[in-house]
């Protein structure tokens, strides 16, 4: 008799990269999608969505010895539960355990919740114990039921907490990694990408564990793991994986880059090179139009536009994109820098665009470049959101049919019905403001025959270069580092509100000697329109202190064609005051205008507070800014306003605000263009950078094939952003 068949051997299950993230237990289409928000598809996405902080949860804290501010694990029987009406309806429950009484309440429950908290129930809570009317408090506590006679189980590690989405709670996020780790253990194909030199550094030099260690660590820290070295993102695990980090950011950069350089563009060589030797002998040709603009100028260039100017135009004149940041401080002219390059693709046969992020600013740079182009024969196009149809419709076929040369406009720019005859250079201002996929989108508009149109970038966000070459390796860098002659440092005090009599005063002087003042109303609360009534009781109250003076108030929920009257009553000095929230943070140049106050300018970050300032001191008169604070100042307030008190210095101010804030904000990721960084920080682990340059150049000689690999495991879903 033969023996039966063996059975056929069961399929090893795909590798985690491959593996959907539908495959896990309890992932259906809703939470699928909610997964997808966060950018995770796979279960290998899972393991790379690593935690925000961490929390406390392996022992239960006796309610006594409870401290406020401090997060902790409570068990207590519920004594009282209620709902009350105490300026809004709220659900309140009382609950001891012999050492003590704590409160526990909620705003938002359900009906289940209310009759679930009944009296002689155990409940164990977490939460951050606060102090109330009645002794402590936990405000929305995470809480379960617990049975009083079994000792239930607690945490066996630290508790993490993820980047979530609304829909998608913390325990499910918790399980499902965990799913995710087991199948790492048994995944044999997931694999080390970094070069073998760079690993045994790891190991030698820095003692780092391997990758699989340090994403179980990270997700599941023991119970003696250093709550303050985790958060300080110091621990070994983190260094080891911030490093890959870095590099796959790095690295997918490098990649956009190369992608760029093997496309084609139209050499922007200028009307010489297009008219050829002999038009240069030919008297009766006019000079070219970025000559004549030049020398239209009521100014001369400083030495550094000068220099930025020329790397331009060595980057125009060949045959793949120019893809070039400008980085310069306000009021440096990177304007004046940009309108040069236009005019270079404009007498090279071509259009130019500019993008700006909102409509003031893209307003200013329109009128700035139609006065500086129109008397030269150029005709400057407007578009933006606010236009009739009618006007929208007669400026997109000027566009369309190259008779508008030079257009100007916000994300208007991007619409389907906007076409371009002949795009040859983009230009994008502010670029924090939009992603690398929005400046992507606008030149795959221009493409045309193949090719794409040069791309000029501005910020006014200076960042270290170390940084630079991380953050923008997309990007050749130049920096304009001088401001043109003239201008006056800003004078910057800082005061308690309590001396605002003395200020407004100080107003009035300024006002009596020609000069215009600016009141700014920063946001101070999360709901705009608290934001507006802030502004318009300042502007009710400085007209009737300042009686006889000329008033003006402008917000961002001014129709469009008020706020643009508002701003232009002030630029030519009808208005001799305006009471502004941020909205004039960028874009608005009055020279006349000498003095700025600024309220609660303790809420405000270091680079919006002297994007404010840049506001003033743009004429040569001596300028000031008075910086208000209200009640005790923080140490990271006082940090912000003693270094705007003693600097100007653009960059200065930039490398102080990247250490207060860390470039996650100061950056922010649409800078970049990156997703928003898992575990890394470019400050805090800028001392990384240099061995990330020097792998990433390694990778892409020797392991090329291991790139899109690496970035794939980092930057996930979203690296569909490079194919917008």
């Amino acid at each position: 008799m033969s023996a039966p068949p063996n059975p056929p051997k069961p399929s090893p299950p795909p590798p985690l990269a491959e593996r959907p993230a539908t495959t896990l237990k309890g992932v259906g289409p809703s939470v699928a999608e909610h997964l997808a928000r966060l950018g995770i598809g796979t279960a290998q996405d899972l393991l790379f969505h690593l935690p925000l902080r961490y929390e406390d949860r392996t022992r239960v804290t006796p309610i006594g010895a409870l401290t406020p501010g401090v997060d902790a694990v409570v068990e207590g029987v519920v004594e009282l539960a209620e709902v009350a009406f105490r300026g809004r309806r709220q659900l309140v429950a009382r609950i001891s355990d012999g050492t003590g009484a704590l409160t526990l309440r909620f705003f938002h429950f359900s009906r289940t919740q209310q009759d679930g908290l009944a009296r002689g129930i155990t409940v164990r809570c977490f939460g951050e114990a606060r102090r109330g009317k009645q002794g402590l408090e936990l405000i929305h506590p995470e809480y379960r039921f617990v049975d009083a006679a079994v000792s239930a189980k607690l945490a066996e590690t630290l508790t993490p907490i993820y980047p979530a989405t609304e829909g998608l709670q913390q325990g499910r996020l918790r399980g499902l990694t965990t799913q995710a780790l087991m199948a790492l253990d048994r995944d044999h194909s997931f694999r080390e990408l970094l070069p073998e030199p760079v690993l045994a550094t790891f190991a030698g030099d820095y003692g780092w564990p391997d990758l699989k260690s340090s994403l179980r660590y990270v997700h599941r820290p023991p119970v003696e793991a250093s709550l303050a070295e985790l958060s300080g993102g110091k621990h070994p695990t983190q260094r080891r994986l911030a490093f890959e980090e870095l590099l796959a950011h790095h690295l997918s950069l490098k990649l956009l880059r190369q992608q760029n350089d093997k496309r084609p563009a139209h050499p922007l060589a200028g009307a010489m090179a297009v008219r050829g030797a002999r038009a240069i002998a030919d008297d009766r040709c006019p000079p070219p139009l970025s000559h004549r603009l030049r020398a239209a100028l009521p100014f001369a260039l400083t030495g550094a536009q000068d220099r930025v100017v020329k790397e331009c135009f060595v980057d125009l004149a060949r045959a793949t994109p120019m893809m070039r940041l400008v980085q310069g401080d306000v009021g440096s002219g990177k304007t004046v820098v940009a309108a040069l390059a236009a005019a270079r693709a404009i007498e090279s046969g071509f259009q130019a665009a500019l993008m700006a992020p909102t409509e003031l600013l893209a307003e200013q740079h329109f009128r700035n470049l139609d006065d500086w182009f129109g008397p030269l024969g150029v005709t400057v196009e407007w578009l933006a959101g606010k236009q009739s149809a009618k006007a929208r419709a007669l400026a997109e076929a000027r566009v369309r049919s190259g008779n508008a040369k030079l257009v100007v406009g916000t994300h208007a720019l991007f619409q389907e019905t906007v076409g371009f005859d002949a795009l040859g250079l983009v230009i994008i201002d502010e670029q924090h403001r939009f992603g690398v996929h929005q400046r992507l989108t606008l030149a795959e508009k221009g493409a045309r025959d193949g090719r794409f149109p040069h791309q000029l970038i501005m910020t006014a966000t200076p960042i270290p270069r170390t940084l630079a070459m991380t953050a923008y390796a997309d990007l050749d860098v130049s920096v304009i580092d001088e401001l043109p002659p003239g201008r006056t440092p800003v004078q910057t005090v800082v005061l308690p509100e309590s001396r605002r009599p003395e200020v407004v005063q100080r107003v009035e002087q300024a006002i009596d000697e020609g000069r215009q003042v600016y009141w700014v109303c920063p946001l101070i609360s999360e709901s705009e329109q608290l934001d507006i009534e802030a502004a318009e009781a300042t502007y009710a109250a400085l007209t009737k202190a300042l009686r006889g003076r000329k008033v003006g108030l402008v917000h961002g929920k001014l129709k469009p064609r008020d706020k643009e009257r508002v701003m232009a009553e002030f630029k030519r000095g009808a208005l001799q005051l305006l009471v502004a929230t941020t909205v004039i943070e960028v874009g608005v140049d009055v020279p006349n205008a000498s003095l700025m106050i600024v309220e609660n300018a303790e809420r405000l970050g270091l680079a919006q507070l002297h994007q404010l300032r840049g506001r003033v001191g743009r004429g040569a008169a001596q300028s000031s800014c008075v910086l208000f604070y209200k009640g005790r100042l923080g140490e990271m307030a006082r940090s912000r306003l003693a270094c705007l008190r003693e600097t100007n210095d653009g960059f200065e101010i930039a490398r102080r605000d990247l250490e207060l804030r860390g470039p996650g904000e100061v950056l922010g990721t649409r800078q970049t263009g990156l997703v928003e960084m898992h575990i890394a920080d470019l400050s805090r682990d800028a001392d990384l950078l240099p061995q990330v340059l020097a792998t990433s150049d390694l990778m892409l000689e020797r392991h090329p094939e291991r790139v899109p690999l690496l970035t794939r495991r980092w930057i996930g879903l979203a690296e569909r952003y490079r194919r917008a």
